[in-house]
């Protein structure tokens, strides 16, 4: 009589209970129905958590307050925007990318759209480069505030949430400004971006810079040297390079780990081979390593934008018409950027049809939580909200 078997039949005398269907189609692991004889037990750390932020459940296995295993379950907010590529035009998923990241939707709509240009050799203005390349940095600090609002918000700090957001705001009132949008963007197209820079965008870009530089100063007074948030973070949840290696990591949690890794350095594209600025590293690993790379991060999309604004090239910003339907030339195309969280690509398969026919994006943030499993392993329960907190997922782009 198999394992399965056994489990069914416990529930014969009451066949239509939820517990039941579980087991007969293989939804329930097996951990959830049999209790463990060594003195473990099990805890659901989500998905109704605020640090989880609704949609991630953890499955930690405890020894007291020690973690002895953790098993990330996604899929509860799976929208199926890959399949929905293949039913309709290219240009028909441009409002869909940048809702896989809502935090980094400027990015994801920027990121297909080259992908594909690259594909099919669309031509792209010089001026709707500079453009993707300075709304695109705008959108990377607005991710980075949101994430150390949030990520101070769960360590019980409320002060940093307010006045990240505060300062939040002003970026999305000027991306607003720009695009129409506050938060899901669809402002690139195929050949540039849908309209120009608004007149007064420039003086009020170069006052929110001076703004976010005095801002920067603020947060280091308060939070970088706090104690309790300096016991909280510093050396919890090290990340080893073996681990970024063995789970394909990447992004700001891969470069506070000593991988000096950047897609924009690596393989520049938009306007990046002109611009100059760093790559933060950091080498301990741990979750003030990972606080510490972003905040760096932070002020070299700063510079970055300063430099878009100064070598801002005259001309075209778009094609003279919507390219609505592009020509495929049949065959695999892929193309990568740096997003907020890491590497992102989009794998475009063509044949001579108008639809796509597999589109399949490539999301830094799987590859991040799969690496819970591995960096939890003898660590408290208490750090786990930091430790996952420092990682930075955004959930909607591994349930896509």
């Amino acid at each position: 009589m198999s394992e399965t078997s056994k489990k069914l039949a416990a529930y014969k005398d009451h066949p239509r209970t939820p517990e039941y269907a579980a087991v007969r189609f293989g939804m329930l692991e097996p951990h959830l129905t049999e209790a463990p004889d060594d003195g473990t037990y099990y805890l659901n750390m989500g998905p109704h958590h605020p640090s989880t932020h609704g949609v991630l459940r953890l499955v930690l296995r405890l020894d007291g307050e020690k973690v002895v295993e953790c098993e990330p379950v996604i899929g509860y907010s799976h929208r199926a925007h890959e399949k929905m590529a293949e039913r309709g035009l290219y240009s028909q998923f441009l409002p869909n990318p940048s809702r896989m990241d809502y935090l980094g939707g400027m990015i994801y709509n920027v990121a297909y759209c080259q992908a594909v240009e690259r594909a099919f050799d669309i031509e792209v203005p010089e001026r709707a480069l500079y453009i993707r390349t300075l709304v695109s940095e705008f959108n990377r600090i607005s991710s980075h505030l949101l994430w150390f609002g949030a990520f101070l918000m769960d360590l019980g700090a409320f002060t940093p949430f307010l006045l990240a957001f505060q300062d939040r705001e002003h970026i999305l009132d000027l991306l607003d400004s720009v695009t129409g949008s506050r938060l899901t963007y669809c402002y690139a197209y195929f050949g540039g971006v849908t309209w120009d820079l608004p007149d007064e965008f420039e003086g009020k870009a170069r006052a929110l810079i001076a703004r976010q530089r005095e801002s920067f100063t603020t947060y280091d007074k308060l939070v970088t040297g706090n104690t309790i948030f300096r016991k909280r973070t510093d050396g919890v949840g090290i990340i080893t390079p073996e681990t970024v290696h063995s789970y394909a990591m990447s992004g700001p949690t891969a470069r506070a780990s000593g991988i000096s890794y950047d897609v924009r350095r690596a393989e520049p594209y938009g306007a990046y081979p002109n611009i100059e600025f760093e790559v933060p590293t950091r080498t301990e690993g741990d979750c003030l390593a990972r606080y510490m790379v972003r905040f760096a991060e932070m002020e070299q999309s700063l510079r970055i934008v300063e430099q878009c604004l100064d070598k801002m090239p005259g001309g075209a910003f778009g094609p003279a018409k919507p390219m609505i339907r592009v020509k495929a030339k049949p065959g695999t195309y892929y193309h990568t950027v740096e997003s907020p969280r890491g590497q992102l690509g989009f794998f475009i398969m063509a044949d001579k049809n108008p639809e796509p026919w597999r589109i399949k994006a490539r999301t830094p943030s799987f590859c991040n939580l799969n690496a819970m499993a591995k960096v939890l392993e003898g660590t408290m329960i208490a750090d786990t909200i930091a430790i996952l907190g420092s990682i930075d997922v955004v959930m909607p782009e591994i349930d896509r």
